[in-house]
């Protein structure tokens, strides 16, 4: 294969690019940053496909994310490569604050009561996790399917985060959106300026070198003609 990689990475390479990428974040943002800005398509339908990707990275939408971010872009018909880059605004860096963020602005909204720290939110997800598994095995032996613990994580848990997320994911997403259009659209009218620069360049180079091969020397301006030394 062409584009195969000569040395093939490992599982716990990928884990670790996941979490840190091998170039660091800010090579990571400026990648996507820069693909975004050379997507072709209209400045308002990439800054739409923006505004769909960073709000999908404010609800619990993990494992469907990319999928999330594609259908609400399709819905707002906006740019969908631009809303997929975007939801690489959601790493494991930014998705804890995200979510303990959320978390608790929907306990709040909710009037709910609970103990809200990082260890705790990390054992409701452990518990619901485990006992997620436990009723997938259940369904292929004897052992009798548990929800309890089910149950509390999508009242305290899951539910609170989804209402809690809605706000800044809208407010994130505005502000993403309104500074990106200008900025998108600022810089494909540079781009084009500059190429249609070089395909002019480009054509007077091309009409020069005919004229030359026709034996015409096309005159210079500014005394250009006149050989080296000449007064």
């Amino acid at each position: 294969m062409v584009f195969k990689r000569r040395d093939p990475r490992t599982y716990s390479q990928m884990a670790r690019d996941f979490v840190y990428p091998k170039g660091g974040f800010r090579r990571a943002i400026h990648y996507v940053l820069h693909r975004m800005r050379r997507l072709p398509d209209q400045p308002h339908r990439i800054a739409r496909g923006i505004f769909a990707g960073t709000f999908v990275n404010f609800p619990p939408v993990y494992g469907v994310q990319m999928l999330s971010a594609a259908a609400l872009a399709w819905v707002l018909r906006g740019n969908i490569i631009a809303a997929l880059l975007a939801t690489f605004l959601s790493n494991p860096l930014t998705t804890p604050f995200i979510a303990m963020g959320s978390l608790k602005l929907g306990h709040w909204m909710l009037g709910i009561e609970a103990p809200m720290t990082f260890m705790s939110v990390y054992a409701a997800f452990t518990d619901a996790g485990g006992q997620l598994w436990h009723n997938f095995r259940a369904a292929f032996t004897d052992d009798v399917a548990q929800w309890d613990k089910l149950i509390d994580f999508f009242w305290f848990i899951f539910w609170p985060y989804t209402i809690g997320a809605i706000i800044p994911g809208l407010v994130a997403s505005f502000i993403a959106y309104y500074l990106s259009l200008p900025l998108i659209h600022a810089y494909q009218k540079l781009r084009s300026t500059r190429l249609r620069e070089k395909s002019e360049k480009r054509k007077a180079l091309k009409a020069r070198l005919a004229s030359v091969a026709k034996g015409i020397v096309p005159t210079r301006e500014n005394g250009d003609d006149d050989p080296p030394g000449a007064a």
